[in-house]
């Protein structure tokens, strides 16, 4: 099987969207790349080293750097995620299954979290600015491992065939948004539910090479909030509707204005 060649610029827009994309993904925890990566992942950009010599350069650059001299904004961890997360989109390889997700968030924070590429095995919440300090009610640590290969085989034998291709995009936010639901890490859930999507997109035939998620990786991360909380009590639903306009935006180039003010319950 051969694949289709590149341009020189197609190939410059592709890492430069990878990058964007790794950079922009470190905000949903409150992370910010060092200068030195920034400098590092421009110098890929531009052609000038291989993502190979990112790694070998950031990793030689935090083991000669004493740990006390790290700053609080945990740059060591966005350093190396963000090329860890570059260096994953820049390879055609995937597979949709469990082991990939697993794999992905082993790579990812390999070195950074002990429980790399690990389910969680205690029960989790997160108090969210958005529900106004309410929680979305993740998967039970008991059940991880069956609920993610329940809704991977559905997707894999849901037949896409038949669908326009908004239709194709409507079931995949289902289908993305009920597996980050299911928050099988202990950290990291976003990023790897991000990276997982993009790498899955592609295998569906979309084109998201676009700086989205450098931008709106915040309001990507609240409209998954949103898509998985309900409180019939409060008349409140989940819905897709901001996911949908995320990927509207994405994947179709709509102009819908992405304010995480309209997600807030009671804004």
């Amino acid at each position: 099987m051969e694949y289709e060649k590149v341009t020189e610029e197609q190939d410059y827009k592709r890492r430069s969207y990878n990058w964007k994309t790794a950079i922009g993904l470190q905000k949903v925890d409150n992370l910010v790349p060092s200068r030195y990566l920034i400098e590092l992942a421009n110098r890929n950009i531009n052609g000038e080293i291989s993502l190979s010599d990112v790694r070998d350069k950031i990793r030689d650059y935090y083991d000669n750097k004493p740990r006390k001299e790290e700053d609080p904004e945990r740059q060591r961890e966005a350093d190396f995620v963000s090329q860890r997360i570059s260096e994953i989109l820049s390879e055609r390889a995937f597979t949709l299954s469990p082991v990939e997700l697993l794999s992905i968030h082993k790579r990812l924070f390999e070195d950074i979290y002990e429980f790399a590429g690990k389910v969680r095995t205690c029960n989790i919440s997160k108090k969210e600015y958005i529900l106004n300090g309410e929680t979305v009610e993740y998967g039970d640590c008991a059940n991880l491992k069956e609920m993610m290969e329940h809704d991977i085989d559905k997707e894999k034998r849901f037949d896409y065939s038949a669908l326009e291709d908004r239709e194709r995009v409507s079931r995949f936010a289902t289908f993305i948004s009920d597996l980050w639901q299911i928050h099988p890490f202990a950290e990291g859930n976003t990023r790897t539910t991000a990276v997982f999507a993009v790498k899955y997109l592609r295998t569906l035939g979309f084109d998201v090479d676009n700086d989205l998620f450098e931008k709106e990786s915040w309001y990507f991360r609240n409209a998954l909030v949103r898509a998985n909380y309900t409180d019939f009590k409060k008349n409140i639903h989940k819905s897709d509707v901001w996911l949908m306009k995320f990927l509207g935006n994405l994947l179709f180039g709509e102009k819908n204005e992405l304010r995480n003010r309209e997600m807030t319950v009671g804004g």
